[in-house]
């Protein structure tokens, strides 16, 4: 028995329902996601699976992909160690979302799967997300696999001071990871979903007339452009960041970012291109600029694709998370006619709401954050960025046989004047409890000021609308889902608004000496 916490060495690296952590120690940062912790991971998810597939470890077939992260062949090998007592298929280098087909499609049909990514945190970072036939692990089968990993641990490891585990006497099995080519077989499916979606005269090549770059920011995502959109008889020319390195020596892959975001402009605008695509390293996120440079992310990328599910399901609802703008709010309820349900952070939490409504009989076509995480009913809820750039592609090619443009469909969209977001650190231990007591506060704050309109229903934090003379707007402020942070989300109809929300806030905050 070692004399560290083993149960805390694998808590401390679950992050919701993913596993993320330092794969690379740095000088801020220790080692936490090492090869025989994955190891141990991926033994207590073999376990899991044989359990709910009703199965022996040894009948079960899972998929291992991995993104273009420095570490991605390290963590694979452990992973494929752990994996070793089932039929292990190692997947090469893919997506996420390729990953979350894996266990759907016929072709692959895996019982479940592990994608080996840290989306776009530092490339020193990297993870694990976890599929079965029922979608995406929720946080609480992962703390209960990572529960049972830290017995497995506990029995089998040797430990060094610094909670660095080797595992060679956990037992192994036999069989040895094959190669399965899992991006062709994705690939195949894309394209089968396109050519349906378009219809086109040339049902082969549907996209023929579309000049479309990609910028996959040097991540997993790139045989998008050269694997779907060109054989589909797309132009690529112009495309960049197609090549995978886990360094990311251009940009982050994030299509939050400002600068990833401006390459994907500059690369469409440059090429004269009908469209830019962007996505994040594992490329379940993803976002688009039109031909006039106009960068469509978060509320408007939501508007772009509420306008097609309107058109698909009239009334029905889209789930976003709590951000999103009141002039988002107004183009689709007021001009798409859709229901807009304002749920929680967490992409997640998102797409488990999604999920919730339909089964209890309430249309919801798509869940989507405002981050680029965005999942449609009709595929599985997979929170796919390539789906969604597929869906906005497919309306384009309609488009364009009837002479029209994309940009057409949210011109009615209202932007707000001035957006802002604080983050405020916490810095007494016990976070939580500490922020908790700050919203509690501040709800008493604002209702004691005439000006501070309490938004209901609201599901995170407290949502404040402002509608006087001297300014028109909203914040929200709420507790981060795993660090500790106070982020405030303001939003101004007016030039100015901003600081003057930021005023009305400050002796509040100002009496806090543990927000920083």
């Amino acid at each position: 028995m070692s004399t560290i916490d083993m149960k805390k060495v694998f808590t401390t690296v679950q992050n919701g329902n993913d596993v993320r952590g330092a794969a690379i120690a740095t000088e801020t940062e220790k080692l936490t996601l090492s090869g025989p912790l994955v190891a141990f991971i991926a033994r207590a998810f073999a376990d899991f699976l044989a359990q709910k597939c009703g199965k022996n470890a040894s009948e079960l077939r899972v998929g291992v992909g991995h993104d273009s992260r420095v570490t991605a062949e390290q963590i694979k090998s452990a992973c494929l160690s752990g994996l070793s007592v089932t039929q292990a298929y190692d997947c090469g280098l893919i997506t996420t979302p390729a990953m979350f087909q894996s266990v759907l499609l016929p072709k692959s049909d895996f019982d479940g799967s592990v994608m080996i990514t840290a989306s776009h945190l530092p490339f020193n970072r990297n993870g694990m997300k976890f599929f079965t036939k029922d979608g995406a692990l929720s946080k609480a089968e992962l703390t209960g696999i990572l529960d049972a990993a830290a017995s497995l641990a506990e029995q089998y490891a040797q430990a060094d001071p610094e909670t660095i585990l080797t595992c060679e006497k956990l037992p192994a099995g036999s069989i040895e990871a094959k190669a399965f080519d899992m991006r062709a077989v994705y690939c195949e499916h894309m394209k089968d979903v396109i050519r349906g979606e378009v219809n086109a005269e040339d049902y082969e090549k549907p996209l023929k007339g579309l000049h479309i770059v990609e910028d996959a920011g040097n991540g997993a995502a790139g045989f998008f452009a050269t694997d779907i959109l060109e054989p589909l008889g797309a132009d690529i020319s112009g495309s960049v960041f197609l090549e995978p390195d886990g360094t990311f020596p251009n940009h982050v892959p994030n299509p939050e970012n400002a600068a990833a975001m401006e390459a994907c402009r500059k690369a469409t605008l440059d090429a004269k291109a009908d469209l830019g695509v962007i996505f994040d390293c594992d490329g379940d996120r993803g976002a688009v600029v039109f031909s006039d440079g106009t960068e469509v992310n978060r509320n408007t990328l939501i508007a772009l694709l509420g306008v097609i599910v309107a058109e698909q399901a009239p009334g029905s609802t889209i789930v976003t998370d709590s951000v999103t703008s009141d002039e988002l709010a107004v183009f689709l309820t007021e001009e798409l006619g859709l229901k807009h349900l304002r749920f929680k952070r967490g992409y997640k939490n998102v797409i488990d709401k999604g999920v919730e409504l339909n089964n209890a009989g309430e249309v919801c076509e798509l869940a989507i954050e405002t981050s680029g995480h965005g999942a449609f009913k009709e595929n599985h809820f997979s929170d796919d960025g390539a789906y969604i750039a597929t869906k906005i592609i497919c309306r384009m090619a309609k488009l364009m046989k009837e002479g029209r443009k994309v940009e057409a469909l949210i011109e009615k969209l209202e932007q707000p004047a001035e957006a802002a977001e604080m983050r405020l650190s916490i810095t007494v231990p016990d976070f939580k409890a500490y922020g908790q007591q700050v919203l509690e506060d501040f709800k008493t704050f604002c209702e004691a000021d005439p000006r501070f309109h309490i938004v209901s229903p609201n599901f995170e934090g407290v949502r404040v609308a402002f509608d006087d003379e001297e300014v028109k707007g909203w914040l929200l402020i709420r507790l981060s889902l795993h660090d500790p942070v106070i982020p405030i989300n303001l939003e101004s109809k007016e030039p100015g608004g901003v600081e003057i929300l930021k005023g009305r806030i400050r002796p509040f905050l100002s009496k806090y000496d543990g927000l920083k």
